[in-house]
């Protein structure tokens, strides 16, 4: 079958291009084939011109027409999508590949240059084209999309470096002996330095001048990083409202999560961040598609008489996964006549800590495509419950 491929591609030439991308400087490895050597040849790094030349001159090179279809490739990464859309720009059929599915020397020493890679991987695209299954093609997602899952990233990694700061503050002063913890109560500046200044230490001294000024400085830091958060969720919630409001002028995420957050036990901040990293410019075939891309299916293991699971693949997207095992335990609290929570009563019974970890990674499967299905085709989950509206139309 794989020479009949080769066969069939060599009535119509196709210039295979991989580029290995590095911070200075790109390497191109140029081949016609699978069998033949790729050509290598650097292109400075985002000299969008010099890399158009290499590859006319790689035509001339192989005697190609003008008009040859050239196919290229390069692994996902910092570089992230503008080079794909670059390429598809000039006529050129580009395909992001997944860095992990391209296999591996196992012996515990190997050759490993971007020369290397760069013939390894115009080899690995011109088999790709034969149709071999020899990579993972990573699906692009429009611009809009990528735009959209900054709002939800950033405020994430803003709660992540204020709680980093309240840590901090905490650790200076616990090793005076002073318990003063920044998150309790609403301590504004005056209140929180006030309070500093009158803290002592277990022989009644104040604190030493330099633990002061480092308390100051993370506090200032906790405070600022405290409005970011509260700017950045509160135009997550305007988003929300004005998708409920006028929902045919507003993204596809954006819908989505208006609807997501109609069931109880999933709010504004959950719903966003799976519409945006997952249902919201995703389209599924069936529910074993949704399970695998979030990373959530089993990995068995198996060798003659021996067999055994692994676990889930945790291949997918981590923030759902993480997500959705948080979402898990909510839906339990606040879904308790729900199908889903009936059947991990019943799964875990009286079962120890270890069986309801385990239990819960299943009912973030199963909750995972039960929300596919209410935000694609409007099925409630069985027994769930949403939430009423007020006045304004949101959920309550």
């Amino acid at each position: 079958m794989a020479q009949a491929a080769v066969q069939n591609t060599t009535a119509t030439p196709v210039l295979y291009v991989a580029l290995e991308l590095s911070k200075d400087t790109w390497k191109l490895g140029i081949t016609l084939d699978r069998v033949s050597k790729a050509k290598i040849r650097d292109v400075r790094a985002r000299d969008l011109d010099g890399l158009l030349a290499e590859i006319e001159a790689a035509k001339k090179h192989f005697n190609l027409p003008e008009n040859t279809l050239v196919k290229s490739c390069y692994e996902a990464g910092r570089d992230g999508f503008w080079i794909h859309r670059f390429l598809l720009a000039h006529g050129i059929e580009n395909v992001i590949i997944d860095p992990a599915s391209i296999e591996v020397d196992r012996r515990s020493r190997k050759v490993k240059t971007d020369r290397v890679d760069a013939q390894k991987m115009a080899q690995l695209l011109a088999r790709h084209g034969d149709g071999e299954r020899v990579l993972r093609v990573v699906r692009v997602p429009p611009l809009e999309s990528v735009d959209e899952r900054i709002l939800p990233r950033d405020l994430k990694a803003l709660k992540k470096r204020r709680e980093q700061a309240a840590n901090k503050i905490q650790a200076s002063l616990f090793e005076h002996g002073v318990d003063l913890n920044p998150r309790l109560g609403s301590f504004k500046d005056k209140d929180f330095l006030t309070a500093l200044k009158a803290a002592r230490q277990w022989d009644g001294k104040r604190l030493p001048p330099e633990c002061l000024r480092s308390v100051k400085r993370s506090w200032q830091l906790y405070s600022l990083l405290t409005k970011q958060t509260k700017e950045l969720e509160q135009r997550q919630r305007q988003v929300l409202r004005e998708a409920r409001a006028e929902p045919e002028k507003a993204t596809s995420a954006a819908r989505k999560a208006a609807i997501l957050s109609q069931l109880r036990g999933v709010g504004d901040i959950g719903s966003y961040v799976l519409t945006t990293e997952f249902f919201g410019w995703r389209d599924f075939d069936n529910r074993s598609q949704v399970g695998a891309l979030a990373g959530l299916t089993g990995t068995p293991f198996q060798s003659g008489n021996m067999g055994r699971d692994q676990g889930i693949s945790k291949s997918g997207n981590p923030r759902v996964r993480t997500l959705m095992v948080e979402l898990g335990w909510l839906w339990l609290r606040w879904q308790p006549d729900s199908r889903t929570t009936k059947w991990y009563h019943e799964h875990v019974g009286k079962g120890g800590s270890r069986a309801k970890r385990k239990a819960i990674v299943a009912v973030a499967r199963k909750l995972l495509v039960e929300f596919w299905h209410f935000v694609e085709h409007g099925v409630v989950p069985t027994g769930a419950v949403l939430k009423t509206t007020n006045a304004e139309g949101s959920p309550a």
